[in-house]
């Protein structure tokens, strides 16, 4: 069993967002099944169109942000929640003036993440 305060638990940057962390609040080594991440993004700040080879799972704490799933895009806020399906493309631009912050839940299994080359289309 694993309890813990979030704010012991290190904020790191996303390489491939833009002012973006991650928090991973409960690991793969401690959740047998599932991992549990928080993300916060700056005003402005988001992730580029990308893939992941798990699901997604999310509860959004604060801020408002534009999300894109496949070809839709939805504006979401603090008490939405989204599932974005293995292998959908989908990205992520806070749109507020507050950070935009979510809880991301995944399966233990491997991922894979691979950005979308927009100038490929």
């Amino acid at each position: 069993m694993t309890i813990k305060h979030s704010n012991v638990v290190k904020a790191k940057n996303v390489a491939a967002g833009k002012d973006t962390t991650i928090q991973v609040l409960i690991s793969s080594q401690e959740g047998p099944n599932f991992a549990l991440r928080k993300f916060s993004m700056l005003p402005g700040g988001g992730m580029p169109r990308h893939t992941n080879t798990v699901e997604h799972e999310q509860y959004v704490l604060q801020g408002e942000a534009a999300i894109t799933i496949g070809d839709e895009a939805y504006q979401v806020k603090a008490g939405d929640v989204i599932f974005i399906p293995e292998g959908a493309i989908h990205s992520y631009e806070n749109t507020g003036a507050e950070p935009f912050e979510f809880l991301c839940i995944i399966p233990n299994k491997e991922d894979k993440i691979t950005i979308v080359d927009e100038s490929a289309c």
